[in-house]
């Protein structure tokens, strides 16, 4: 296998658990999912059911307590926390559910932020950031503090920060979830439309109804995966 077949990620067995009250608890268990190149999939379950938790993995957010992450043919335990940064800044994009922008910042510079810590240019941040939040359709607001913003405004720039970098996966948990549904849709379907076949995209979601939108569906309950299922994605139109 070359290494561009290689799956982007790929979880082999892995479980995560956390201690609380000194009782161990299994948030993920057994989890083997590879996620391949130019694929979108999504992750479908209530809350509680280990998806966000699984996200984390992916994203070197956390680390597993059993099991194997690997990031193409290498794996993340045998890389170093410098690495793993690395990684994060210049690889991976992530899209939360509550937007996380500094309020007191401008859309504009929400979106040049991760890029500066990326080591662009500041002339290259500028002109990537303009251009993301043109996408995204916010020019016109490209100046305007995160705090004056709407809710699906803050959510669509944080898509164009997560994308702006040009990362090989963009993770989105729960992207949708404070937003009302007309809302969320919109949003949802920005966001897979502008990741295309390019990059790789992993979605959490509770939302079910979601989930045609994407190549591969997955559904967690209990911190295992229950349902994987392979779909042609139907138009968003």
């Amino acid at each position: 296998m070359t290494k561009s077949d290689e799956p982007i990620v790929r979880l082999d067995n892995v479980s995560r658990q956390l201690v609380l009250g000194g009782q161990k608890i299994d948030i993920v268990r057994g989890v083997t999912l590879a996620v391949e190149r130019g694929e979108s999939l999504v992750i479908v379950g209530s809350s509680g059911s280990g998806k966000s938790s699984l996200l984390e993995l992916m994203g070197t957010l956390s680390r597993p307590s059993s099991g194997t992450v690997f990031w193409g043919a290498q794996r993340l335990s045998q890389m170093s926390a410098r690495k793993l940064l690395e990684l994060r800044r210049k690889r991976l994009g992530f899209v939360f559910q509550s937007a996380n922008l500094i309020d007191h910042l401008s859309a504009v510079a929400n979106v040049a932020l991760p890029l500066a810590y990326a080591g662009y240019p500041k002339s290259k941040r500028v002109r990537l950031s303009h251009e993301w939040l043109e996408k995204v359709g916010l020019s016109s607001v490209a100046d305007r503090p995160a705090s004056r913003l709407s809710g699906g405004e803050r959510q669509r720039v944080s898509i164009a920060r997560a994308l702006a970098g040009a990362p090989d996966l963009v993770l989105a948990d729960e992207p949708t979830g404070s937003l009302d549904q007309a809302t969320g849709q919109i949003i949802m379907d920005l966001m897979v439309s502008l990741v295309g076949n390019q990059r790789n995209l992993v979605v959490v979601t509770h939302d079910a109804s979601l989930q045609h939108r994407f190549n591969r569906s997955v559904h967690m309950a209990h911190g295992q995966i229950t349902v994987n299922t392979h779909a042609p994605v139907t138009s968003c139109a």
